[in-house]
């Protein structure tokens, strides 16, 4: 398909062709998008999306780039970044409402400036809020459906879906994103007013806690495994040995064990074989199935 020809003069925010993904993951790990596609607004994305169904074009969307595993091949179609490029947050009175590309961190520092609290937990998540719904986020106790109210997503063929906290099925890192196959677009919060020096000082232990415990400043894509029932992936690898364990440019690390980090140069294939030597080695030693967190997408 000549792309290039087929998305000539379109006004759907910055458009590339065949560009690689590693430069918007957190992995740094990723093949080339026939098609990149960065929307400024709700608009260019929904006329983006009824082109792409219109002309049949495969479809991928993507945030922050953290929680993925990009294949080495890439991903054949369209894929949309919302990111940077689709952030933009607005306060009114105890609802906070933000893009989806908005970091996590960007609108909970957007709601101490307002002296509202309830987001500071799920603060340092890397990631978006468009993916951070869509997995139910959490962290410290936290989770995204404790403040969700209210969730605007598209469906693949350009169509607006309005739904309230009880109508998205949030459950341990899922929710009906998935289920339906939707793209969130924005998130409004219920959030409480306080004290904004508590809730910056709840914030910044918070970030004390994940800067001291977790590999932040490496290349990951947070963490690898889905915590399994009775115990804590993290827990479970260290015990086995692994603390640090390394192969290649892929190692787990020494921070924390719940994370697998890229060192430099490690391809898709590399990291998906690392990441199973691992939970293989968990299962034999000690019994416990350690379930893959990290979603592998792309042409493989």
């Amino acid at each position: 398909m000549d792309y290039k020809s087929l998305y000539n003069n379109k006004k759907f925010g910055q458009i590339d062709f065949n560009k690689d993904l590693k430069t918007y993951t957190t992995f740094g790990i990723g093949g080339p998008a026939d098609v990149l596609a960065r929307p400024t607004t709700i608009e260019e994305l929904e006329e983006l999306l009824k082109f792409n169904y219109k002309n049949k074009i495969e479809t991928f969307v993507m945030g922050k780039g953290s929680n993925l595993l990009v294949s080495d091949k890439g991903i054949r179609g369209c894929v949309i970044i919302l990111s940077d490029n689709f952030d933009k947050v607005d306060i009114d009175g105890d609802y906070l409402t933000a893009l989806s590309g908005t970091s996590l961190n960007e609108a909970s520092l957007a709601a101490i400036e307002a002296g509202l609290a309830g987001m500071e937990e799920i603060s340092g998540i890397p990631g978006s809020v468009g993916g951070a719904v869509a997995m139910n986020a959490g962290a410290y106790g936290g989770e995204i459906k404790d403040v969700a109210v209210e969730i605007k997503a598209f469906d693949f063929e350009g169509n607006l879906h309005t739904f309230k906290n009880e109508e998205m099925n949030f459950s341990y890192r899922h929710s009906r994103i998935f289920d339906d196959n939707l793209i969130v677009v924005s998130a409004k919060f219920k959030l409480e007013k306080g004290d904004k020096d508590l809730i910056r000082e709840r914030y910044e232990d918070f970030t004390n806690r994940r800067q001291t415990k977790q590999p932040l400043d490496k290349k990951s894509a947070g963490s690898t495994f889905k915590r399994p029932t009775g115990s804590y992936a993290s827990k479970l690898i260290d015990e086995c040995g692994l603390r640090g364990f390394r192969e290649g440019d892929c190692q787990v690390s020494e921070k924390h064990c719940g994370f697998i980090i890229n060192r430099e140069a490690a391809t898709c294939e590399d990291m998906l074989k690392f990441i199973n030597h691992v939970s293989d080695i968990v299962r034999e030693k000690t019994g416990f199935v350690l379930e893959r967190e990290v979603k592998l997408v792309g042409e493989l």
